[in-house]
């Protein structure tokens, strides 16, 4: 049985930057947070939430499953006067896949990557690996040299609801 096309493209992307990585897939869906933790059986700080954000140009915001972007923090960072999380379609444009299945590298273009502090917490870290219904595995210590990213303090701890997506 062949991958789904996403899961091959961030399984490629993965193997080019030399990255130890697993895949896993589900049956049921990991596009949350909370999903994706129950579904692993890990603590939901370990998720990595793939956060896309639109100011002057789109970047990608990677946080703690626990945690969500304080926007005034992230408009501070940008040095824009306006930033809005990214619709559905607006996500998908932005990085070649479907909310709950964005990882932190592979996109089909080049994207800014704001890495916040608090993932750096963990050793091991989970995020969306193409689809809704598969994760990749990567270590901290690897992420912000897979995803291009700047490490950054944008994020503040607790969701309302406790259902965070993932992308």
């Amino acid at each position: 049985m062949s991958e789904h096309p996403n899961v091959e493209r961030v399984r490629a992307a993965a193997s080019t930057l030399g990255l130890d990585v697993e895949i896993r897939h589900f049956p049921s869906t990991t596009r949350t947070a909370v999903d994706a933790a129950r579904e692993i059986g890990c603590a939901l700080g370990q998720i990595i939430k793939s956060l896309v954000f639109l100011g002057d140009e789109p970047c990608l915001v990677l946080v703690s499953g626990v945690d969500r972007v304080d926007e005034a923090k992230l408009r501070a960072f940008l040095g824009t006067a306006i930033v809005r999380r990214a619709s559905a379609e607006e996500a998908r444009a932005a990085t070649g896949y479907p909310i709950g299945g964005v990882p932190p590298f592979g996109h089909a273009r080049p994207l800014r990557v704001l890495v916040d502090r608090g993932l750096l917490a963990h050793e091991e870290l989970w995020a969306g690996a193409g689809t809704g219904e598969a994760v990749i595995r990567i270590a901290s210590r690897e992420l912000l040299r897979a995803s291009g990213g700047s490490l950054v303090d944008v994020a503040t701890n607790g969701a309302p609801g406790g259902r965070v997506p993932l992308t």
